[in-house]
């Protein structure tokens, strides 16, 4: 099973991906992680492509992340692709309360980079995370309704999630479904 989670920033993707991920019992691929280095610095796309198609080389997983320009890597085999698509408000409100977390924790957020939020950068920065999801919310919700009338390929099911509650129950669902298959 090969699953892409997509969602604009602070949708809580990586939370739902992680989740499915745990429930399945397959590999979770962060996006960020491939991309980030230390320092902030940014992978070229040779870089990014070449860490995604051996992280992709796995039988199963769930990705999580976007980045349109990886498509046609993390498209050719995938099986589910899932719209994490709350709210506008809802949205907004966990970029801030994730930016405000990590900030207050002051962890690393991705092993090795020594990458940290800063009041500056969430708050203050053309690069702050709350700012790139204002910025990007209507543009990314249009993108994806397009994407639900033309997917990659046949075999690919697409699947938008409209709030917590059906996140958990898809998870609860499918999860299900798969322990079935797996007894079969």
């Amino acid at each position: 099973m090969r699953i892409n989670v997509i969602g604009t920033s602070g949708s809580g993707k990586s939370t739902f991906a992680k989740a499915l991920a745990h429930k399945l019992a397959v590999p979770y691929i962060e996006m960020d992680a491939l991309y980030w280095k230390a320092n902030w610095g940014e992978s070229s796309d040779a870089e990014l492509f070449a860490k995604l198609e051996q992280a992709l080389a796995q039988p199963a997983w769930v990705l999580d992340g976007n980045y349109k320009r990886t498509q046609p890597i993390k498209w050719r085999n995938v099986e589910t692709i899932i719209w994490v698509d709350y709210s506008f408000g809802r949205t907004l409100f966990q970029a801030v309360k994730r930016a405000v977390q990590r900030l207050w924790s002051g962890k690393e957020i991705w092993a090795g980079t020594g990458n940290r939020e800063t009041f500056r950068k969430s708050f203050l920065s053309r690069d702050s995370i709350i700012l790139w999801t204002l910025k990007t919310f209507f543009k990314n919700r249009r993108q994806y309704q397009k994407l639900m009338g033309s997917l990659p390929n046949d075999g690919v099911t697409f699947i938008r999630l409209r709030s917590h509650s059906q996140a958990d129950d898809y998870i609860s669902r499918f999860a299900l479904k798969h322990e079935e298959a797996k007894k079969a």
